[in-house]
């Protein structure tokens, strides 16, 4: 499988070094921006989660000492 995924990754490079250096920038700064977005679109899940489990009763609130302490008795 690693074989596919680095011969895709270069199919890729190889594309994109045959672009002029104008659409070699466009392209990276749309990568960027995609990236970008999916990162914000991973935090508005995990935020919608912790806002669900606050909600249900299920969020615990402490300090970090608080937490150690939990982690702790889980052992």
């Amino acid at each position: 499988m690693e074989q596919v995924k680095t011969s895709l990754l270069q199919q890729a490079l190889d594309a994109l070094e045959r672009l002029p250096p104008e659409d070699q920038e466009t392209l990276v700064e749309v990568i960027q921006r995609r990236l970008v977005e999916r990162r914000r679109a991973e935090i508005a899940r995990n935020a919608a989660a912790t806002l669900q489990a606050v909600r249900e009763g299920q969020a615990r609130y402490g300090s970090v000492d608080d937490l150690k302490q939990d982690l702790l008795a889980e052992l």
